[in-house]
């Protein structure tokens, strides 16, 4: 059997120049393409989850969804989705943050979580972190407690993991 880190580095596509010159682009669709690689990640998150007393998972779009939606399926959860604004049809909580060059705003039902729920966000890229804290912020705001982060690449040079500190983060692979 083929360790999942070397799986997935086989997989990964590294698109140099985009979405603009400089930045080395780590490309995940033939990862998503291959049933093993996929079925690998999830396998794998659940396996790390699996005594962590999680409730709910947690999917940032657009491809914290994929991940996030396999993983709820594998650990019988149910998937809750942050989504850009205007993408939710009922009412929602939303936050505010900082982009390199701008902002953005990340939005959640008001009704996605409960108090106290135990869950795990999920998304595949953990750059600076400014997206998985913003969603950190929507969820405990709604009351819910976020036990992790799980991400299939960090960029560990950008330091995003300590945006998301006390909670654990959990990568498969670390550029």
């Amino acid at each position: 059997m083929t360790d999942i880190k070397t799986l997935l580095e086989a997989n990964i596509r590294d698109v140099p120049d985009f979405p603009k010159p400089g930045i080395l682009f780590k490309d995940i669709t033939p990862v998503l393409q291959n049933p093993e690689c996929l079925k690998a990640i999830i396998d794998h998150f659940a396996g790390v989850y699996s005594d962590a007393g999680i409730e709910r998972i947690v999917g940032v779009e657009s491809r914290g969804f994929i991940f996030g939606t396999a993983l709820a399926y594998a650990m019988g959860l149910g998937m809750t989705l942050v989504r850009k604004p205007g993408k939710l049809p009922w009412k929602t909580a939303s936050v505010t943050y900082d982009l390199e060059y701008g902002t953005d705003e990340l939005q959640i039902h008001t009704d996605a979580v409960e108090k106290g729920q135990r869950v795990l966000v999920v998304d595949d890229l953990l750059a600076t972190g400014g997206t998985a804290e913003a969603t950190v912020k929507l969820v405990e705001g709604l009351g819910a407690e976020v036990v992790g982060c799980a991400f299939v690449i960090e960029l560990g040079f950008l330091e995003g993991a300590a945006r998301l500190a006390p909670r654990p983060v959990v990568s498969i692979l670390t550029y």
